[in-house]
């Protein structure tokens, strides 16, 4: 055989009849992820902030490396960690969120100011932010900038919800001028949504006290006593007829002793009631998070969903 640079098409294939060998036919449409670790999308006050970005790729489509485009564009699904605001383990469900990667969409997991770095709303900013970097670095990452999701789980689903509400495109916050933040449609998982109920949070003693997580991302409030606070940073009490907000599917266990699974059914409830699209799934016996929400049944309910609203 000749030694040279073979270009795909032109490279023999191998078909000697071999005994006792079993053949499977490929089609090269078959979906890997590539991954791009800790790319910076903002840096302020010092503070740097990453993405986790996961690219689909295959024999006919390639990824982009170097100087070479990707051979086609995905739309994007900027995901927000869960993490009750604090410091996030960004790699922790990788190889999960990876599986959603593999259906076609490129995923860009995000790093935000946490409480400690930033006060709320400085998460939403964030992942607004990361939202626009995706667009201005479309075709270094294989994106199809008109078609974008967020995604978030617990504290994530949260921030991914007001992602949806908080419109600073014409503000100093965004960090992009003249490109936008908006997306098409908002997956929230168990968000930690709801403040306003005593046990929305049924295993956290110092629920809504100033070092309770919800106190500390408000700048360690005492949401207690603060009843305005408490109102801002629950999503259903900024849901209004004429508020601007993408559809939404929640999903949410009905074991969850982290985050009460009524923080969903009553933000579900709100945006229906004000004429907004919202589906909600209660997984039976799901807790907070775990294998349940990344079955290829769940998976398939959140692909169906995005290729509604994105393609």
């Amino acid at each position: 055989m000749e030694l040279k640079a073979w270009e795909y098409d032109e490279f023999p294939a191998f078909d000697e009849d071999v005994a006792g060998v079993t053949w499977l036919d490929t089609t090269g449409d078959e979906i890997g992820v590539m991954y791009v670790p800790n790319v910076e999308y903002e840096c302020i006050g010092g503070v740097s902030r990453v993405l986790q970005i996961l690219i689909p790729t295959s024999r006919n489509a390639k990824a982009p490396r170097g100087d070479r485009p990707a051979s086609r564009k995905y739309p994007c699904v900027v995901y927000v960690q869960g993490s009750a605001w604090m410091t996030q383990h960004v790699y922790a469900n990788l190889p999960c969120i990876a599986r959603l990667a593999a259906k076609g969409y490129v995923v860009a997991i995000v790093q935000y100011r946490e409480s400690g770095i930033g006060v709320f709303p400085d998460p939403v900013r964030d992942a607004r932010n990361a939202i626009r970097f995706m667009r201005v670095h479309a075709d270094e990452y294989a994106v199809d900038a008109a078609h974008v999701a967020v995604m978030g789980d617990s504290s994530g689903g949260h921030t991914a919800s007001y992602v949806g509400i908080l419109h600073d495109d014409d503000t100093e916050y965004n960090l992009f001028p003249g490109v936008s933040g908006e997306v098409s449609c908002i997956v929230n998982y168990y968000g930690s949504t709801d403040f306003t109920f005593e046990d929305a949070n049924p295993s956290t003693p110092n629920h809504n006290r100033p070092d309770s997580p919800e106190g500390m991302i408000m700048g360690g409030v005492d949401l207690n006593e603060d009843q305005k606070a408490r109102e801002l940073l629950t999503v259903a009490c900024n849901i209004h007829d004429d508020t601007q907000i993408a559809p939404m599917l929640i999903m949410h266990g009905t074991k969850d002793r982290t985050v009460n699974t009524r923080c969903s059914v009553n933000l579900y409830q709100r945006l229906i009631e004000t004429g907004h699209g919202c589906s909600l799934y209660l997984l039976r016996g799901a807790d907070h998070g775990g294998p349940e929400f990344w079955t290829e049944q769940a998976l398939t309910i959140v692909d169906t969903f995005l290729r509604e609203h994105l393609e």
